[in-house]
């Protein structure tokens, strides 16, 4: 049951006919987790903690810094040093207190990964490093776990949801990891904004199972032309990662 609080707080989700008390309720069971607290992690985290998902892993090794500010909303000038998981779990506290949020404050490896994995429903990736990329959809992939990923640079981004065995791994997407950028990649500010707004929208629609999700598409944003265009992907059967799923 919904307390009169949550009641109130989820009102305009409660009133949807195909949310109502029962999607609320299916919301505050699911746990998510999010691989990154910055760009991307912020306005996932935000937008699941305010629509009611019930636990929410934050993973993060990182600290806050001033350069950070442009466009990680979640932070702001008073956490400069503060590790971005403990600044984004107090943010998001202020914002919902009904939401269980457990802190990751350190980078996944090999060695943690399939354990961190294993605890979550759906997990989100919001990294700006290839190698932990590759190594999260390696992982889902085995555990068999839905993969809300996106990435952004300059004025464009990318989204794509992963349904192990139904659809195409990032590996199938991206068989050759590119070489990580030694320097900083320049983004516009808001461009996070949008791409993981369409990521938090794809875990509610996977918690609910509804509409269309991006499984067998990826999704492509030009911030410049302001257009999306969308482009039809397949299973690689030969895949490493998931072609014997």
């Amino acid at each position: 049951m919904l307390s009169s609080d949550e009641r109130l707080r989820y009102k305009r989700q409660l009133i949807m006919h195909d949310v109502g008390e029962e999607g609320q309720l299916k919301l505050r069971k699911t746990k998510v987790l999010v691989i990154g607290a910055g760009g991307l992690g912020s306005p996932v985290l935000f937008y699941l903690t305010a629509m009611g998902i019930g636990t929410i892993g934050i993973v993060d090794s990182d600290n806050v810094d001033l350069s950070n500010l442009q466009r990680q909303i979640l932070h702001d000038t008073n956490k400069i040093g503060v590790n971005k998981v403990k600044s984004a779990k107090e943010s998001l506290e202020r914002l919902n207190p009904h939401i269980n949020l457990v802190e990751y404050p350190f980078r996944i490896t090999k060695n943690n990964c399939v354990p961190l994995i294993s605890d979550y429903d759906i997990i989100v990736t919001a990294l700006d490093n290839l190698t932990t990329r590759y190594l999260v959809n390696e992982t889902c992939v085995s555990l068999r776990k839905p993969l809300v990923e996106a990435g952004v640079a300059g004025w464009e981004g990318l989204a794509t949801t992963i349904i192990p065995g139904k659809s195409p791994c990032y590996r199938c997407i991206f068989p050759t990891m590119p070489e990580e950028n030694e320097g900083e990649i320049g983004l516009i500010g808001c461009l996070p904004g949008v791409l993981g707004t369409i990521q938090a929208m794809e875990v509610v629609k996977l918690v609910l199972k509804l509409g269309n999700t991006l499984t067998n598409r990826l999704l492509v944003f030009d911030g410049l032309e302001l257009t999306f265009s969308e482009f039809k992907m397949e299973r690689n059967m030969n895949c490493p990662v998931c072609g014997n799923i």
